[in-house]
């Protein structure tokens, strides 16, 4: 066979497409929950690191360093395949979700605390200065700030954690690469597996530009 019949043929990709769309959706509902419930898990760590009780503070460390010391799928089996034996089980939804929210909330919350501890000290003493309480110092003042110099790394998180729902397929969750390989086995050709790789790119590509994008505007303003 040539190359184009083995690894792009025409007939085995049109044939798998059905397939590999529903992966695809299972992989965009994963990722969008999963960046969800990171990315506000994120913001709570970080704000329980920063500024909470010392034994608070300490927790917070603890997992950050855990969950971003872990590989992704030794947290994914723990938690699918671990946990039923504590009595604790959960569905390949719920521990796709939960693994990936889990990984998605430590490496956020050391974006939040970056971008907070880069707002300079004189914007609390402003606050502070007229009456303003903590709270409402963080929401009006500090986060907004914040939030313009951590939205180039968080997009670049989103991109990374895309990517690895790819790994959900060792729960048993029918997503994009595992509906790839399974339509590969099927038809015992490649392609599908390229034609994943195709979709990975078409969406995947126009955020990975979006994250040079930010950056070179990040370090415009920096500039000014």
């Amino acid at each position: 066979m040539s190359l184009f019949q083995t690894f792009f043929n025409s007939n085995v990709m049109l044939e798998s497409l059905p397939a590999l769309l529903r992966g695809l959706r299972n992989t965009l509902v994963l990722s969008l929950f999963s960046i969800a419930y990171g990315v506000l898990l994120g913001l709570l760590v970080c704000l329980v690191r920063l500024y909470a009780p010392r034994i608070l503070r300490r927790i917070a460390m603890v997992y950050i360093d855990i969950f971003r010391a872990l590989p992704m799928l030794v947290i994914l089996i723990l938690i699918y395949y671990a946990l039923p034996f504590l009595g604790v089980a959960f569905s390949s939804w719920t521990s796709a979700v939960l693994a990936f929210s889990l990984v998605m909330g430590a490496y956020s919350a050391e974006v939040f605390r970056a971008g907070i501890e880069g707002v300079p000290h004189g914007q609390f003493e402003a606050a502070s200065a007229l009456g303003l309480p903590f709270l409402l110092t963080l929401r009006r003042v500090v986060l907004p700030q914040a939030m313009r110099s951590t939205i180039p790394p968080l997009t670049g998180n989103c991109v990374s954690m895309f990517k690895d729902t790819s790994l959900a397929s060792t729960v048993a969750l029918p997503e994009l690469l595992n509906e790839a390989t399974n339509s590969q086995a099927l038809h015992a050709n490649p392609s599908p597996l390229i034609l994943a790789a195709m979709i990975y790119v078409v969406i995947l590509w126009p955020m990975v530009r979006l994250v040079s994008v930010l950056e070179l505007r990040l370090k415009a303003n920096r500039a000014r």
